[in-house]
């Protein structure tokens, strides 16, 4: 090409992407391995079962054949891994729509 930069393409911007994800992953799980394992363990004391936006407690409540965390104060609804694809295969039709699922 003479003259320009050309656009990546789709899959060249997912290759980029997906690398950058990975440096990224790869960072956090160094910067994690030298955090102290006692840090760890205050930390998840701390936060484990806390909204994420308001920080009050978390409440499990049944929604269907799952468990998702719902908080007592703001109302929020928080989702562990693997629970909104769930989720989604439960309610194909407005999740999967909204999240194109």
């Amino acid at each position: 090409m003479t003259g320009g930069i050309r656009k990546p393409t789709e899959s060249e911007e997912e290759y980029i992407a997906r690398i950058e994800y990975q440096r990224r992953k790869k960072a956090e799980g160094e910067k994690q391995a030298l955090m102290a394992d006692e840090e760890k363990r205050q930390r998840k004391e701390l936060h484990f079962m806390h909204c994420p936006k308001c920080g009050m407690k978390l409440i499990e409540v049944d929604y269907k054949s799952l468990k998702i965390d719902r908080c007592s104060a703001c109302g929020g609804v928080w989702l562990d891994a693997g629970e909104l694809e769930a989720a989604v295969d439960l309610e194909k039709g407005l999740l999967g729509r909204i999240f194109g699922l």
